[in-house]
């Protein structure tokens, strides 16, 4: 079954892209490309192994996926990775934008942690080396689009280190890829990395939520004048019984340009490609 597509700087994308989630993905990979789907998001090292057996099995050359890259990877301090100062991160975050104490992408932390100072702050640096080894287990190829940020990028951002978010996209840029901003916060991200010189902002959204407030993102997607990525367009599976009325909140009245749609068994894949071949405005013109 053909999906409807879109043109994302000059390249063709479907609007809804399959997010493979079993732990052994190779089969559902496989059962789901049987269907006519060629192109794939792959969260994980592990996904894009399979996909790439997958691409070696059938030698077809249309298939073709979206890879992850962390924008941790592109960070240090100190001279060490980003991540061995979390804690510390995240009690800074908290701080600085007054956040509640559980939110999603933020694990609970003491409240008595300590902070980063600004000078600390001001000393995180991109690493160039790190980043480019991450970079390496990708080709633009297979793998044209590549999605950085993820957590640590909506962290860097309420640090005010949008800086080492630029220089990691010219990096993307420098190696052949084009990049997509990938953030967890919909209604902070948008706002804070729209100066980013990348092809398209990645964000959650659907008809049940949003971070932070659903009504306030739904409003800054329409008025956004690049384009939006859905992730979570069915509210981690809640929305599969009216994938029809998800996908069109999305792609008619958000005019979000496709959808990244996490898929854990066969029947997930045929529900949202029958959803999808029932929207009318996204069926093409029948030739005569």
């Amino acid at each position: 079954m053909p999906l409807p597509t879109t043109i994302l700087d000059g390249k063709k994308l479907p609007r809804v892209l399959f997010s493979i989630r079993p732990l052994s993905p190779f089969d559902l990979l496989k059962k789901v490309y049987g269907m006519g789907v060629t192109y794939f998001d792959l969260p994980s090292l592990k996904h894009l192994e399979k996909f790439r057996e997958l691409r070696q099995l059938t030698e077809d050359k249309n298939l073709m996926g979206l890879c992850h890259v962390e924008a941790e990877e592109g960070a240090s301090f100190l001279g060490k990775p980003l991540h061995q100062f979390e804690t510390k991160v995240i009690s800074t975050i908290r701080k600085n934008l007054n956040l509640p104490h559980t939110i999603r992408n933020l694990p609970p932390i003491p409240f008595s942690s300590d902070v980063l100072t600004q000078k600390e702050i001001d000393r995180i640096a991109f690493d160039p080396l790190r980043f480019d080894k991450a970079l390496a287990l990708f080709h633009p190829e297979a793998s044209p689009f590549l999605l950085v940020g993820e957590r640590y990028g909506d962290w860097l951002l309420a640090l005010g280190r949008i800086d080492l978010l630029k220089e990691m996209v010219a990096r993307m840029r420098e190696k052949g890829f084009l990049p997509i901003y990938s953030g967890q916060w919909a209604t902070f991200a948008l706002p804070k990395a729209k100066s980013l010189d990348v092809v398209a902002f990645a964000i959650p959204i659907n008809r049940k939520w949003s971070f932070f407030d659903l009504g306030q993102a739904c409003e800054q997607i329409k008025k956004f004048d690049k384009p939006v990525i859905s992730l979570n367009p069915l509210a981690d599976g809640k929305l599969l019984r009216e994938p029809e009325e998800a996908f069109s909140f999305l792609l008619n009245e958000l005019k979000i340009y496709l959808a990244i749609v996490e898929i854990t068994s066969e029947e997930e894949a045929h529900t949202v490609l029958e959803a999808i071949d029932r929207i009318p405005s996204l069926i093409p013109p029948r030739k005569t």
